[in-house]
């Protein structure tokens, strides 16, 4: 189970500091699939960076009883000097996966599909090679829960389906929380929803439920399942 407490976030900047994420309490039960919908700019992003530790609230907690993955998508936590092997071995260490470090290697470079560029430093990298690294690292290790943000849209169609079939794979042995744009893949893979409204966060227990809040918050109408 993950559970968020009187969770608050904000980034200061010169248009002000409001709330990104005001107040919220969840509690997301283990094995159940969640797909966060909400406009550009609700916090979607943000909530799977402070799920995944990679960011801090500004007060409130996240707790975790469970193995949480980075969040596939957002690939900014490489290190730009070194190349996506060095990277690969890097956090097979930190995640203890030194003692099959090799086969770890090759799991990642086969589904990345970067080729040559496997071995030359990420800063030289394209925004989708990232992605690419990226999703094929999260996935070579086994996590309980698997963020992804927009990890499905990266690449071209092919790798687009080899992603979306990656995950369906893993669903029934682990639980996704998910951001995408698609709401096919929201509908396929998530049981439940949490749709991000002006600061707050709104659960669902169908993820139909969720996408038709949003839908009709937006005035766009609701599109039911």
């Amino acid at each position: 189970m993950i559970r968020i407490t009187n969770l608050y976030k904000r980034y200061h900047n010169h248009h002000g500091s409001d709330w990104v994420l005001r107040d919220i309490n969840l509690e997301i039960p283990a094995n159940v699939s969640v797909g966060l919908v909400g406009r550009n700019g609700a916090g979607k992003s943000t909530l799977l960076r402070l799920i995944g530790g990679m960011d801090n609230p500004d007060r409130g907690a996240i707790s975790r009883d469970c193995r949480v993955s980075w969040p596939i998508g957002l690939s900014g936590g490489f290190q730009s000097a070194m190349t996506g092997r060095q990277n690969v071995k890097f956090v097979a260490r930190i995640h203890g996966g030194e003692r099959n470090l090799r086969e770890v290697i090759e799991r990642v470079e086969e589904f990345a599909e970067i080729g040559a560029a496997f071995d030359e430093p990420v800063r030289t990298y394209s925004s989708g090679m990232r992605a690419r690294l990226a999703f094929g690292l999260s996935l070579a290790f086994d996590f309980d829960v698997y963020l992804s943000d927009e990890a499905t849209a990266v690449g071209d169609r092919m790798f687009k389906l080899k992603a979306s079939k990656a995950f369906r794979d893993r669903v029934g042995k682990c639980s996704l929380i998910m951001v995408s744009h698609s709401e096919g893949i929201l509908r396929e893979l998530c049981q439940a929803g949490i749709w991000l409204h002006q600061g707050n966060a709104i659960w669902f227990d169908d993820i139909n439920d969720a996408i038709n809040a949003y839908h009709g918050s937006s005035g766009a109408g609701t599109k039911t399942k």
